[in-house]
């Protein structure tokens, strides 16, 4: 399979994988099948706990066995928690459904960036992983966004059954696009079944320790990500800076077509110097505009979260091209999990601070959060060598 056919598998896969109108609806559902906000909170901290958990032991599994099945498992497993949740619409239904999600998306992190980068590695031209990087993030948020616009019109034609149809619908679409992906075999598997997962899983985590540039790479993709956790808090200060809940999506919107193009213009390579410029500049800008106190201010804030979904692009080229190990998925799953923590510290600083000082302050919080990241890309290890 040529480079392009292989390439543009992959990026319809992430498309159709977040191309889910239960994104702005599922708490809705929650509420409507008569669960209280307390209840909601519960599944919604239950959701990312799972996902912390099974994050690195997922991604020693994607060193293990087969790729392209863990992909098709997990779609499958997601869509079958989706079903439950309009079958079966109880605190059960509704766990067991974010606990299935939850795997799907840990199997998800890190094992697709490895299939990726190691196919383009086995046709020669791993240098082009950026250029498919940018595009998958690019499709990704497009389906994103067009999976919440299209949210209302489909409850309104259909409710939830239709919200769920579509959803399973899209991973269906997927789990065929992985399954026509090639996949070619990566590590002779001397010990086999449970000493080699064990062995996958202590190679990946001491790589990513123990590698001064590894570790760097790590710890600069986990802040970044992390700092989409801001995500949260869009909604809320939009409403505070007077904006109405009916216009509250398209102030939204704004924020993600930042992101759109941040990620379009991430096929485009920078050292690490001038991407903490970059990175500085953006975290500027999205506190000026949490502080402007007017829903102007989500122009720099549109700005600066496209420079931030930039340097996410670029953090995840720079991570993959630093691996040398067998263990790429656990690797980039310990980033994952070193990402889901920072944003566990996001949502928790938030609330501290929005609570007393309002929502303004409270992203302006989050964004300074950043500022690791930029200290990272600025400091060069003596010595060390860069990619």
């Amino acid at each position: 399979m040529t480079e392009a056919a292989f390439g543009w598998r992959y990026v319809a896969y992430q498309a159709s994988n977040d191309l889910v109108p239960f994104y702005p609806l599922y708490a809705v559902l929650f509420a409507d099948s008569g669960l209280s906000e307390a209840d909601i909170a519960v599944l919604l901290s239950l959701w990312m706990v799972a996902g912390l958990v099974l994050e690195v032991p997922s991604g020693a599994l994607a060193d293990t066995l087969s790729r392209r099945k863990l992909l098709m498992f997990g779609t499958l497993a997601r869509a079958t928690g989706f079903t439950l949740w309009v079958v079966w619409p109880t605190m059960l239904g509704f766990t067991i459904g974010f606990v299935l999600w939850a795997l799907e998306e840990s199997l998800n992190s890190g094992t697709s960036e490895a299939l990726l980068y190691d196919e383009l590695a086995a046709l020669g031209v791993e240098q082009n992983y950026q250029r498919w990087a940018s595009r998958t993030y690019t499709a990704a948020l497009a389906a994103q966004l067009t999976a919440t616009l299209s949210a209302a019109p489909l409850f309104a034609w259909g409710g939830y059954p239709l919200i769920a149809a579509v959803s399973v619908g899209a991973g269906l679409v997927g789990v065929a696009l992985v399954a026509s992906m090639p996949e070619r075999p990566r590590v002779e598997k001397v010990d086999g079944g449970w000493r080699h997962w064990l062995s996958m899983l202590r190679s990946g985590s001491v790589e990513a320790g123990r590698s001064p540039l590894v570790r760097r790479r790590v710890l600069v993709y986990a802040v970044l990500v992390a700092g989409t956790a801001l995500d949260e808090a869009f909604p809320l200060l939009a409403v505070e800076v007077g904006v109405a809940t009916a216009l509250v999506p398209l102030v939204i919107g704004a924020t993600v077509l930042g992101q759109l193009g941040g990620s379009a213009l991430g096929g485009r390579r920078m050292a690490d110097r001038p991407l903490a410029g970059v990175l500085l500049a953006a975290t500027g800008m999205i506190v000026a505009g949490a502080l402007a106190g007017s829903v102007w201010g989500f122009v720099p804030i549109a700005l600066g979260y496209g420079g931030l979904q930039y340097g996410i692009v670029l953090a995840d080229a720079k991570l993959q091209a630093s691996v040398e190990g067998p263990a790429r998925a656990t690797v980039t799953s310990v980033a994952g999990l070193g990402a889901g923590i920072g944003a566990l510290g996001s949502y928790a600083l938030w609330g501290a601070v929005a609570e007393f000082h309002g929502n303004g302050l409270g992203v302006a919080a989050i964004a300074l959060l950043l500022l690791p990241a930029v200290v990272l890309l600025a400091y060069r290890t003596p010595g060390a060598k860069t990619r």
